[in-house]
């Protein structure tokens, strides 16, 4: 575990890390919940797609969380491994081209886990 930035791999510390758990643990809560309230009315497919939103949260945190990379962030060209909210500027082109390729790959990761989740919830035999 890096604490310090690296271009295009960690561009967030312990701090940094332990928020984005949080969310991904906020995300999973909600997914949860709604969840056991599909079950509990045998909600239709269609309705059940409503979960995307809250497994996008959990997806986000967590992808984030193990990769020590925040994808806000690397599209911005910052990085912290101070105290929340204090970040700095990538001063580098290359690193800020590394960093935001990685921020595009973590986005299209956080969506497609979503869309996985999204899927084996609209698939699940309820009625």
């Amino acid at each position: 575990m890096s604490d310090q930035y690296i271009a295009g791999s960690c561009n967030i510390g312990k701090s940094e890390v332990r928020q984005r758990q949080v969310v991904a643990l906020i995300g999973l809560f909600l997914s949860v919940s709604a969840l056991a309230g599909f079950i509990s009315t045998s909600a239709s497919p269609s309705v059940r797609l409503g979960i995307f939103l809250p497994l996008l949260v959990f997806s986000v945190g967590f992808i984030q969380s193990r990769k020590r990379f925040c994808l806000a962030y690397g599209f911005m060209g910052t990085f912290n491994f101070g105290r929340l909210g204090k970040v700095s500027r990538v001063g580098d082109k290359a690193a800020l081209a590394a960093d935001r390729k990685t921020a595009a790959s973590i986005l299209v990761q956080c969506l497609g886990l979503a869309a996985i989740l999204t899927l084996i919830v609209y698939l699940l035999p309820l009625a």
